[in-house]
């Protein structure tokens, strides 16, 4: 499961950077972005639910 975040949030990340990098791309960056964060508070939420039961 963290090995899947992990890939996401690096997958996310480098979408947005390339958005950035490439001109005419933004909508790129700003989805990688989007992505990114949505994944991040996915997994602190799946990791505070399975360690408190």
């Amino acid at each position: 499961m963290w090995t899947l975040l992990i890939v996401l949030l690096v997958l996310w990340l480098g979408m947005s950077i390339l958005g950035f990098v490439v001109k005419g791309l933004v909508w790129l960056a700003v989805l990688g972005i989007v992505l990114f964060l949505v994944t991040l508070v996915f997994g602190f939420f799946r990791r505070g639910r399975s360690s408190s039961g």
